[in-house]
């Protein structure tokens, strides 16, 4: 057996672990629920057991294996070591990569936010400069109407003036109409005494 197939036993020795963990974990899940199935409890203390004497047996396997192998010198029929350095190598490739991606995605979602962001600010001041110009624009109107209700003011004001004089002129008029007329009438009478 190459020292490739060492580790690979090593993979699936932590497999049948990881197996034998869950299935511990779902017995007791199962059993801490308060109607819980007997035979649901019972399946999966069956599959940790079994997973259990496995995972025994084949550490005991590369137990004595090591024991063989592992004295201290160089070992000449043995690539463990070199094996192993190979495989933590791939592990820290592996760990490296999946450092850059998560890094890849924490960047993509802080942009995303940055533009969602400046969206939003552009909004808000397109928004403010509308409101604005409604402003500016009602301000204006509203000062035109100002100015059109002074003018007709002052024409009012215009024609009134003017009415005045007229009266004015018609009632000296009529007041010098009727003092010629008096004198007439007085000296008519004056002559008709003597």
């Amino acid at each position: 057996m190459n020292p490739l197939d060492k580790i690979h036993a090593l993979d699936e020795i932590e497999k049948d672990i990881l197996l034998c963990m869950q299935s511990a974990g779902l017995a007791l899940q199962e059993l801490g629920k308060e109607k819980s199935s007997q035979k649901s409890a019972e399946t999966q203390s069956q599959q940790f057991l079994k997973s259990l004497s496995s995972v025994e047996s084949k550490l005991s396997e590369q137990i004595n294996y090591l024991t063989q192998v592992s004295t201290g010198q160089p070992h000449e029929g043995s690539g463990y070591a070199s094996a192993k350095v190979l495989q933590m190598a791939w592990h820290r490739i592996q760990h490296a990569r999946s450092r850059v991606r998560e890094l890849e995605e924490t960047k993509a979602k802080h942009s995303h936010a940055a533009r969602q962001q400046q969206k939003r600010q552009q909004e808000h001041a397109a928004a403010q400069q509308q409101q604005q110009q409604q402003q500016a624009a009602a301000a204006a109107a509203q000062q035109q109407q100002q100015q059109a209700a002074g003018v007709g003011s002052v024409g009012v004001g215009a024609g009134s003036s003017d009415g005045g004089t007229t009266g004015g002129g018609n009632t000296a008029g009529s007041a010098a109409s009727g003092g010629v007329g008096g004198m007439g009438s007085d000296s008519s009478g004056g002559m008709q005494t003597n």
